[in-house]
C-alpha cells in the first residue's frame, strides 16, 4: 500500500494543512539559519544515560562557546535535561518567538518539562478514537514547533536529546539538513545491539555520525578517585569498529558532582572537536 503525505495533495486543500506545514517548515529553516550545527544525541535504548551525557556536553560546550549553546529535549514524554541543566520556567513569549529558558553556563533550553505542571504526564488532545494513529503526527508537530517557534538566536551548536528508539534521528533529519549524530551506549552487549539499530537507521538516512560515547564505563570511587568495573562488555569499542566511527570517550559513573566533571579533560576536548 502506498501512503501519501501532504506534499502529494493536488487541487484545493480545504483543511489548509499543506500550507500550514509548509509555513512551519519555512520558520524552522529561518531559525536554524543562525545555528552553526545541529547534533542529535541518540541511543536507541533507555537507561544508558543519554540525557546525562547531553547535559554534560552542553556544559562543556558552554565553557568553550559562552551563551552560544542550545539544548532541545526531544524526549517529550520523559523530559529530564532541563532539570539537569538547572533550567526553569516560566517561558516568555515575545513577538520574535518563545524565549528558551537559561540553564547552567547560559545554555538555552527548550523542553516539555518547562510546559507541564509538576508531576503531570504529557497528554494529547487528539481526535477521539484511534488515538494511537495521531500521536506520531502530534509529536512531529511539537518538534517542528520547538525548532521553528523558539527564538534560539545565534548558536554554535544545538544539541537535541532524542527519545529512545531507532527513528528519532530520521525524523529530525527531515527538519534539519546536515544533521550530525552522537551515539551513547553503556558497555553491555544488550545495549550494543539496541544502539546499533539506532545508529544504522541514522546512517541509512544519511546522517553524519560523529562518534560514540560509552557511558557508565566504570565506577569512580568518590574517596580514592580510582575507577573500577561496573558493567561487563565493550559496546563502545564494538560500535565504533562496526560503523567506522571514533570512540570519543569512556565516561565513568560518578555519585556526586556536575555531569561534566565525569569526563576526562582530554576526552571532553575530543568530543567537542567532533561536535564542531
Amino acid at each position: 500500500m502506498m501512503l501519501r503525505s501532504y506534499r502529494d495533495v493536488v487541487g484545493a486543500d480545504g483543511s489548509g494543512i499543506a500550507a500550514q506545514v509548509a509555513g512551519q517548515r519555512a520558520r524552522v529553516d529561518r531559525r536554524l539559519a543562525t545555528v552553526g550545527r545541529v547534533v542529535a544525541v541518540l541511543s536507541g535504548k533507555g537507561g544508558v544515560g543519554k540525557s546525562f551525557v547531553t547535559a554534560a556536553l552542553a556544559r562543556l560546550a558552554a565553557a568553550r562557546w559562552p551563551e552560544r549553546v542550545g539544548v532541545l529535549d526531544a524526549d517529550l514524554r520523559s523530559p529530564t535535561v532541563a532539570r539537569m541543566l538547572d533550567a526553569t520556567g516560566p517561558l516568555r513569549v515575545t513577538p520574535s518567538g518563545v524565549v528558551p529558558a537559561s540553564g547552567s553556563g547560559g545554555v538555552r533550553v527548550m523542553s516539555t518539562d518547562l510546559l507541564l505542571e509538576e508531576g503531570r504526564p504529557l497528554a494529547w488532545r487528539e481526535p477521539s478514537g484511534d488515538a494511537f494513529a495521531w500521536r506520531g503526527t502530534l509529536e512531529a508537530g511539537v518538534l517542528r514547533e520547538f525548532l521553528g517557534d523558539v527564538a534560539w538566536g545565534d548558536l554554535e551548536v544545538l544539541l537535541v536529546d532524542l527519545p529512545p528508539g531507532a527513528d528519532g534521528g530520521v525524523d529530525l533529519a527531515s527538519l534539519a539538513p546536515g544533521l550530525a549524530a552522537l551515539a551513547v551506549t553503556i558497555p553491555t552487549e544488550e545495549a550494543r545491539r539496541s544502539v546499533a539499530r539506532a545508529v544504522r537507521a541514522a546512517a541509512d538516512a544519511g546522517i553524519r555520525l560523529v562518534g560514540v560515547v560509552e557511558n557508565m564505563a566504570g565506577y569512580r570511587c568518590g574517596n580514592c578517585a580510582r575507577t573500577g568495573p561496573l558493567f561487563s562488555g565493550d559496546a563502545g569499542s564494538a560500535l565504533a569498529a562496526q560503523f567506522g566511527i571514533p570512540l570519543l570517550a569512556r565516561v565513568p559513573f560518578v555519585v556526586e558532582g556536575a555531569a561534566d566533571a565525569a569526563f576526562d579533560p582530554a576526552e571532553a576536548a575530543r568530543v567537542l572537536e567532533a561536535l564542531g
